[in-house]
Order: C-alpha cells, then structure tokens, then sequence
C-alpha cells in the first residue's frame, strides 16, 4: 500500500499531531491530502485540539524582520518559548503584523507593500495601494459579515505633515472580493497617534484614540471600534484607566471572545495593570476588575515601549507575557518575554540574538484557520 492510499481518519491522527510547518510541507507531498485536508474544518478543529492537549498555547511573532510560529507553555517551572518554524511563504522582510481569522496582514519593512496571508495554508495575496504606501501609515484587516465574510483592509493616515503644516486624514478601503479601493471622506474630532497598534476582533479593529486639543495640551485616551459591515467608526469607547499621552496602551484578545488592555504609567514605579472586558460590541464595552496588577520597578525598572509592548494572556496560569527588548548600548540589545503572574511571580525568557535597532518585536495571537480570499 502507498502512503496516499491510507484511510483519511489515519492521515488526519497522524498530521495533526505535527508542528504547523511540518504539517504544511506533509500536505504538499500528497494531491490527495491537500486537497482533502485544506477543505476539512473538522480536520482544523482537530488539530486545534491537539495543542490544546499538549498545554501549549500558538502565537505569531516578529523577530527581525522575519515572522515565526511560537510554542508557549507556561505549566512549568520555568516557562519556554520557543520558536516551532519561520513562516516564510511571504519571501519578504516583515516589520508589523496584525492578526484577523487565522489571516496576517504584513506590512514590508520598506513600507511599500501589503501581503494578506493564510500561515496555515499557505496563501498570499498582495495589495496594491491606490498611489503609494506611506511611513506614517496605519492598518487594520477584518470582514463584512453580511456578505458572506467580504475581507477589508483599511488604510488610514492621520498625523502631521511637516510641508504642509497641518494634520493630515485619509481613509481607503480595500476590498478582497472586489480588488479595489474606496476613499472614505471622513474628518474625525480625534487623532489616533503612529504607534498606537489597532486590534482585528470579531472581524472589527479597535483603537486607542485622544481627544483633539489645543497645542500644548494632552488629550484623553478613549477607545475606538472600526466597524468594517458599515465600514464606519464607532463612537467613544470607554476604558478602565485614565491613560494620557507616553503611558504604554496595548490590546490583546482572549481566546478570540474578550478584550485585554494593558495599561502601564510612564513615570515610577511604572504599575502595570491589565484588565479583560466582560462585553465587547462595536458600540459598547465593558470591563472586569483588574486582571493583573504589578510594580515593575523592581522588576526590570523601564517603562516597556508604546513601539512594542505587545502581550497576550494566559487565563489558565494567571499570567501575562509582554514581549519588549533590553536597553542598553546599540549590539547588546535582546528581544525578550517577560511572563508577570500573581504574587510577585516573574519570569524573563530571552528570545534569541541581538535586536535590530528599528525592528521591535510584536506578537498576536494565532489560530489555524482555512479561511480563504
């Protein structure tokens, strides 16, 4: 008997016990497998299971310029992650990733191009901008749920521009389906600063945004859904915190059903504080009492950067891993995990090699999915 002759049900035991990047080079070596298994949502679940099984968390990071698939296990004594393959199917150099569905939309270390990607199963497509790609640019991937999930990428720019002199707007839709642009005329009374990282969740993006005020002055940060069915902003959105300007704002998702905020002072003793919302919707949120609460002083003594910062939650161990570098001299700089629990507990898991100077590392949640575009 040929391996490609083994029952199906044999073949779906075997495959979804391998790392993802092995599972995707198995599946290409037989027609028979890869046509099945990359229509089979039973087979998804399946492997989904798996993980769950092995106590093992997925994760998508960026790690100079490159983007890899990450095992998490915080069950042992001292927590591991690790690294289970470089998703390389973009065949570029990445510098910000952002997470809807089991789909990554990369943006290229040049800023001048745009790649909507399947890790699980391979697929690319990439977006050609109306004119050009923009360093002050900012992204969001989701979906249209009335018309059998049409995937959207926003585009937006909202900073200032020095020859101009004045604040500059502009909003483009992307349709998947249609491939094509659409401006969006829209003059907000809020700003959304550069390095403020959107978050995809149930097919909508959520923002920190401030106020507009006076020169000289610092607004109020709120939050702010991007609704992509009605392809408009939601209106003000309240958080637990009273957040200003240079404090370290950051979201997170929770199992793809909650929010996670974390909030942390940019002055000592730098309190960290990360809360998880009991009721999200695209008009309305509300939130729990304090997940996590920690003086970080002590700990690292830095304030971590509203470049990185990124983090993801552990609801079954308590704990939370902020991925940041070091600080120190330019060559002695590493991208690091940094896991906070309660009771005082911390960890610091180093990540490997020394940190490009402008490559901060970024991490978001991953789960497997068959979605196609």
């Amino acid at each position: 008997m040929m391996i490609s002759d083994l029952p199906m049900d044999m073949v779906e035991e075997v495959l979804c016990k391998l790392p993802m990047t092995s599972l995707r080079r198995a599946r290409f070596t037989c027609r028979r497998w890869n046509n099945t298994l990359s229509k089979d949502w039973s087979f998804t679940r399946k492997y989904n299971g798996e993980a769950a099984k092995r106590k093992e968390s997925q994760v998508v990071m960026v790690l100079e310029y490159k983007v890899y698939l990450m095992s998490v296990n915080l069950h042992n004594p001292s927590p591991s992650i690790e690294p289970i393959g470089k998703l390389d199917d973009a065949g570029v150099d990445i510098i910000n990733v952002f997470h809807c569905q089991g789909l990554l939309l990369c943006v290229t270390k040049d800023r001048t191009r745009l790649v909507v990607w399947n890790p699980f199963s391979g697929q690319t497509r990439w977006v050609q901008s109306r004119d050009s790609y923009d360093i002050r640019d900012r992204y969001a991937l989701g979906y249209e749920k009335k018309n059998n999930y049409s995937l959207k990428v926003l585009r937006f720019v909202d900073d200032y521009d020095r020859n101009l002199k004045r604040r500059v707007y502009k909003f483009e839709i992307f349709n998947l389906n249609s491939s094509s642009w659409k401006v969006v005329d829209f003059n907000p009374d809020w700003i959304i600063q550069f390095f403020y990282r959107g978050l995809s969740f149930k097919g909508n993006t959520y923002w920190f945004a401030e106020n507009k005020v006076a020169p000289g002055k610092i607004g109020r940060v709120f939050l702010l859904c991007f609704n992509f069915t009605t392809e408009s902003f939601g209106p003000r959105l309240r958080l637990p915190f009273r957040g200003h300007y240079g404090d370290t704002l950051t979201l997170s998702s929770v199992r793809e059903e909650q929010l996670a905020v974390l909030f942390q002072e940019c002055a000592p003793p730098y309190t960290l504080k990360v809360w998880i919302s009991s009721k999200v919707c695209p008009n309305a949120v509300s939130w729990n009492k304090v997940f996590l609460s920690v003086d970080m002083r002590p700990l690292i003594g830095f304030q971590f950067h509203c470049f990185a910062g990124s983090f993801f939650v552990d609801e079954k161990n308590n704990a939370v891993v902020v991925i940041d570098k070091t600080r120190g001299l330019p060559f002695t700089i590493r991208n690091m995990a940094y896991v906070l629990g309660e009771n005082g507990y911390f960890k610091s898991v180093d990540l490997g090699d020394f940190a490009p100077m402008k490559c901060w590392p970024l991490v978001c949640s991953y789960v497997p999915s068959l979605v196609k575009f």
